[in-house]
């Protein structure tokens, strides 16, 4: 499963088919939750949907009422997890809101669902799911006309490489008596653009055209809204659930960080690193392969990878555009790759989020000490011997091509999400960081060596 790309593929197909859907978004969590502010999950008229909001205990649920609760446009759902529920006398949950203005006759849009609803099913601002956990969910639901523009950004972030800031907007208190009121622009689902605000102090919506829509005439209740929005720091792909209270009334916004997919460079087509690929991509990474053997570097043999291609070990240029703000895998099984590989990015140690080394420690220490050898200055490699991960990947026990790729996986999402590693599994960076003292002292004792010997020239 690969969910963003997946629910993009059936957005796309919906669109060329004329079927309408709804994407549902979580925009806020509180107490436990399987899953987080930001993830979607999308649901087409004729019943199929891709995406999950939950650990699968909501989904059928939402997939009956996704039409219904947008029959008057994009609203926000509440959802209990906890386990202080009523039941009614056939097993049911029973809702624990008021079920005033519900028209039972009404049922789901959803070709090929029962019409008919039951006793749980009322049009409720809240529902216990009675699962133990003990939490809530609140969930954002929009029709795919009025949702386009925010999948539309996220793609061209990862076309761009390039993040945005968007705040989105799930609650208001602020009533309006007609559309010439400047508060109609306070409509549930409305978008803003944070970075534009922040960089021009232009207020953009991202509307349906596939571009940022300049709004001139905002109410003060917005630009208030959003000077406060836009103090908040939000990083690496994250979101925030910010409320902000206003004269006429209090508005909440979720506000998201939306980065580029992470980035995997894999120097090396060997069969082992086809688990490794296939991991990579359940996970939604861009993952390149490239090796200067053009037998193994075939879009054949990596059929799941965004990119394969043959690199000569001399072309430094592309393997620093290949790197940059990537995660990078050096698993080639050749000294000759390694160290070409190996010397160019120990060099450019700011220039890659990740690297690791495959091999046992001796061979990458020398590997390391031949590298050292062509550089006037060796000293200006140990920021990247302090980035190096050798062996690659946390032990985590098993054997083959499938248990290195687990361990590779997990170590590069602990460093790129900024984690702290396992008790067990850190004394690789630590071992590191002992072999950069050993081999900095070395440096220290060729260069003072050397000194010597050019004082005892000049003597002589």
């Amino acid at each position: 499963m690969n969910q963003i790309a997946d629910i993009f593929k059936l957005a796309r197909e919906a669109q060329q088919q004329q079927v309408d859907a709804v994407l549902a978004t979580v925009v806020r969590t509180e107490g436990s939750a399987y899953r987080r502010a930001g993830a979607m999950m999308l649901i087409c008229e004729d019943g199929r949907s891709v995406g999950m909001i939950s650990g699968g205990c909501l989904e059928p649920h939402i997939i009956k009422r996704a039409f219904w609760l947008t029959r008057n446009g994009a609203n926000v759902q509440v959802y209990q997890t906890g386990d202080d529920i009523e039941y009614a006398e056939n097993g049911n949950v029973r809702a624990s809101v008021s079920e005033d203005d519900f028209d039972f006759d009404k049922g789901s849009d959803i070709k090929g669902i029962d019409n008919k609803y039951d006793e749980q099913d009322v049009d409720l601002d809240e529902l216990n799911f009675g699962l133990g956990c003990n939490g809530r969910v609140h969930v954002l639901f929009e029709r795919l006309a009025t949702a386009m523009p925010l999948l539309n950004v996220i793609s061209q972030v990862r076309q761009s490489q390039q993040p945005v800031t968007v705040a989105t907007l799930i609650r208001s208190t602020i009533h309006f008596n007609n559309q010439n009121n400047p508060n109609s622009q306070l409509q549930i689902g409305l978008r803003l653009n944070l970075d534009n605000y922040i960089k021009s102090g232009k207020l953009t919506a991202i509307d349906a055209n596939h571009s940022d829509k300049v709004i001139s005439n905002a109410s003060s209740t917005v630009i208030h809204a959003v000077d406060v929005l836009a103090k908040y720091q939000i990083f690496d792909n994250s979101a925030k659930y910010i409320k902000v209270d206003g004269e006429d009334g209090t508005t909440e916004w979720l506000v998201q960080r939306l980065e580029p997919q992470i980035r995997l460079l894999i120097c090396g087509a060997g069969n082992d690193v086809m688990p490794l690929v296939t991991m990579a991509k359940l996970q939604d990474w861009h993952v390149t392969v490239v090796d200067s053997r053009a037998q193994y570097a075939t879009q054949q043999r990596f059929p799941q990878a965004d990119r394969v291609m043959v690199l000569a070990l001399d072309d430094s240029d592309t393997l620093l555009k290949l790197s940059k703000n990537a995660a990078v895998a050096l698993m080639s099984h050749s000294l000759s790759q390694d160290r070409a590989r190996l010397g160019v990015l120990l060099e450019h140690a700011n220039h890659y989020k990740y690297l690791g080394q495959l091999g046992p420690r001796y061979r990458t220490e020398r590997l390391i000490e031949e590298i050292s050898t062509r550089f006037t200055n060796p000293a200006s490699l140990n920021l990247g011997i302090k980035k190096l991960h050798y062996p690659i990947g946390y032990k985590l026990g098993g054997d083959g091509p499938e248990a290195l790729a687990l361990g590779i996986m997990a170590q590069v999402n602990a460093v790129v999400h900024n984690q702290l590693p396992p008790a067990e599994n850190s004394d690789t960076h630590l071992s590191n960081t002992n072999f950069t003292t050993l081999f900095s002292t070395h440096i220290d004792s060729i260069e003072t060596t050397a000194t010597s010997a050019r004082a005892a020239i000049n003597l002589s």
